[in-house]
């Protein structure tokens, strides 16, 4: 099925919102396509070939779900922990020189603290992980509160990420808006009862993401243009 195009901000109108809840790698931090890369050599160097459908359905996943996708890609003798040590490590040592972040996300983000509306981060990564890159992007103190995997006892595409973000904001979820780049995490704002706005990056919606009814935008750029243009 050829998918919907993506919506453009003039024909989209965003219910009015009290606090703006982002996922990270892929939503604000372009660094999913640097993972992607890391991932495809590191299982080359541990002797597994990684395919893009079993990359694609890691996207936005916490440990554990990655964890048990590649034990069902390549069986029990994956060494998932070896894996993950090298790719994290990897990662960040290219991340020393800094993280690039996502176009428009600065300019949104600073809109929205200049208007006095909360802003959160929900991300299925970790949190010396998540710390460490928003700070390297220059983002962390941008932000209210953050929300790891460290914090929840269920991961996206669970709610609780987005609930714990929209209480500690004090905010009801219903009046938060959601950014996300993965299918997971939309799933997860979604449930939530936020008004969710996906921003695709390495993987597309598919019927299922259409069916939720979530608005499709093609960067931060255009969600900013949405949320405010019509002022």
């Amino acid at each position: 099925m050829t998918p919907a195009p993506l919506a453009a901000p003039a024909a989209i109108r965003l219910a009015p919102f009290d606090a703006a809840i982002f996922d990270m790698d892929g939503t604000l931090l372009d660094t999913e396509a640097v993972f992607r890369d890391i991932v495809f050599d590191v299982c080359t160097e541990l002797g597994f070939e990684m395919t893009h459908d079993v990359h694609r359905s890691m996207v936005g996943s916490s440990h554990e779900r990655t964890n048990q996708l590649l034990l069902e890609a390549y069986g029990v003798a994956f060494p998932y922990s070896l894996f993950d040590e090298k790719c994290r490590v990897i990662m960040r040592e290219r991340s020393h020189g800094g993280v690039p972040v996502k176009a428009g996300a600065f300019e949104f983000i600073t809109e929205l603290r200049a208007r006095g509306i909360p802003t959160a981060v929900a991300t299925s990564s970790r949190s010396p992980h998540a710390a460490h890159h928003l700070q390297a992007a220059g983002l962390l103190d941008l932000f209210d509160t953050v929300v790891t995997r460290d914090d929840v006892v269920n991961p996206k595409p669970h709610p609780e990420p987005y609930l714990l973000a929209a209480e500690r904001l004090g905010i009801d979820p219903t009046r938060c808006l959601a950014l996300e780049d993965s299918h997971s995490g939309v799933r997860a704002a979604h449930a939530a009862g936020m008004q969710t706005i996906m921003v695709p990056d390495l993987v597309g919606p598919n019927d299922d993401i259409h069916a939720l009814g979530v608005f499709i935008m093609e960067s931060l750029v255009h969600v900013h243009l949405a949320a405010f243009d019509s002022d």
